[in-house]
């Protein structure tokens, strides 16, 4: 979905959706042979299974259910990928399950065990119960933040579907990102300043203008002296 190989080219790390909401073996193969090719690392996008609503709504399962469910496809990702002459490095929730594991506790379990069975990290929002439950077991728990993404007041991010959710101008999301590398805050979507402290930060593939937002992204990290690098 959109241009990959672009994205690609300007991402230290990529989430691959592993067939539970999006993608197939196909499109997996060929994300995992470019990544290989371009040193990216590959990170499993785990979701609820869900293609119909593209994971993006919360599916009420239960805890053992789930983690064989992301089991399933954290093992379909790792072994396409190792045929392609890489490996995933860590897992990343996507959409309704990514939200679900900030204060869910059993999926939030579910995502985090997946992980630990292998060693992986886990990408998640800051303050949320899945990173909690990774520094518990031992995980790098890696803080993420939305470059194309409004934020509410309480640091979560403004729903899918509410006026101004999703940011589509480069320009916009360009200086908001410069001022977060300068002050470690972006603005909420009241205008209030929000503190964010993210180690990675996130451009959604299926965003239209998602290569030129990347481009201008990296192009701001790279001018505040902040050259992005792999986080596994």
């Amino acid at each position: 979905m959109g241009d990959d190989d672009a994205l690609l080219r300007l991402v230290t790390s990529a989430n691959v959706a592993c067939g539970a909401h999006a993608g197939d073996d196909a499109t997996m193969r060929h994300v995992c042979e470019v990544a290989a090719e371009l040193g990216v690392r590959v990170g499993a996008h785990v979701s609820y299974q869900d293609t119909e609503n593209f994971g993006r709504l919360f599916v009420d399962v239960d805890e053992r259910t789930l983690r064989a469910q992301l089991a399933d496809q954290l093992a379909r990702l790792s072994e396409i990928a190792a045929a392609a002459g890489t490996r995933v490095t860590y897992v990343k929730p996507h959409g309704a399950l990514y939200h679900a594991a900030t204060r869910h506790e059993a999926h939030a379990r579910a995502v985090v065990e997946v992980a630990r069975e292998t060693g992986l990290a886990v990408v998640g929002a800051p303050g949320a119960l899945d990173l909690s439950l990774a520094a518990a077991y031992g995980l790098v728990g890696v803080t993420e933040g939305f470059a194309d993404r409004a934020y509410a007041t309480d640091g979560s991010l403004v729903p899918r579907g509410t006026p101004g959710a999703v940011l589509h101008d480069g320009v916009t999301i360009a200086a908001r990102i410069a001022h977060l590398a300068a002050t470690g805050t972006i603005e909420a979507i009241d205008g209030t300043s929000l503190r964010l402290d993210v180690r990675t930060l996130c451009v959604h593939g299926d965003t239209p203008e998602a290569v030129r937002i990347a481009t201008m992204v990296r192009a701001e990290l790279e001018r505040a002296g902040l050259t992005p690098v792999p986080f596994t």
